[in-house]
């Protein structure tokens, strides 16, 4: 990935943060985008004392905030000369039962797992297209494809990505643009860390492999789509969820 310019959303913890580093790792210049500049400085400094061929340039950004995304997009193109690489990985839980759940938390989880993503997506395609060359890999979840209790805005807001990856793959596939969305099982992550015991028990029941994923897990696939080894996969869910759901 030498040369190459990736975004990558949600870059300062869990998910986000290994895929930025396993870009790094193969050379890729990364942009890293979150709200916490502070936690994203402290991912940058980890890759430059790794001496990763690649390095790591944090950004402030908050995904929700439509009016900052195109400028954010185009002043990214004109630091570092192209963009070859989105990852749209920021996003949030609300959960709640269904006939509780008000309209701000249906609304917050939509825009920040999937409005984002098409904004980002609607920028940076415009300048893939010009380059003939883009690789862009929404982070999707298992809740997007089975559905769970408790979660009808997270499982709306993936399952959305998921129908719009497929639609973005078809349109920008002739210009040699690929789309694919990772949908993760159960990642230990902050966002997992205070669910109850006898909720993760729950689910380690489910899954073949015996044991929850990691971060890095869900990073070494999406660094596998993001690369030159998946130049003739587009429109595709990779489940990263130890066999959860097969």
């Amino acid at each position: 990935m030498k040369d190459r310019v990736a975004i990558v959303t949600g870059g300062s913890r869990g998910i986000g943060r290994a895929t930025c580093l396993a870009l790094a790792s193969r050379g890729a210049r990364v942009v890293a985008c979150a709200r916490d500049k502070d936690l994203l400085e402290q991912l940058a400094q980890e890759a430059r004392t790794s001496e990763h061929p690649g390095v790591i340039v944090p950004q402030s950004l908050d995904v929700t905030d439509r009016a900052a995304i195109e400028p954010f997009v185009e002043r990214t193109a004109e630091q570092h000369g192209r963009i070859d690489i989105l990852v749209n990985n920021a996003g949030i839980t609300r959960d709640g039962l269904l006939m509780n759940m008000d309209d701000d938390q249906f609304e917050q989880v939509l825009t920040t797992n999937l409005r984002s993503a098409f904004w980002l997506t609607r920028a940076v395609s415009r300048i893939m297209v010009r380059q003939r060359y883009g690789r862009i890999i929404n982070m999707a979840s298992v809740t997007g494809v089975m559905g769970n209790a408790g979660q009808a805005n997270y499982a709306a807001s993936k399952a959305g990505l998921i129908g719009f990856t497929k639609s973005v793959a078809r349109e920008l596939g002739k210009r040699n643009i690929t789309c694919n969305a990772v949908a993760p099982g159960f990642i230990e992550t902050d966002m997992t860390h205070g669910l109850p015991d006898k909720v993760k028990d729950s689910f380690r029941q489910l899954i073949p492999l015996g044991r929850f994923g990691q971060s890095d897990d869900v990073a070494q696939a999406v660094a596998f789509l993001a690369g030159e080894g998946a130049a003739y996969i587009t429109g595709q869910v990779l489940l990263v969820d130890g066999g959860m759901r097969m």
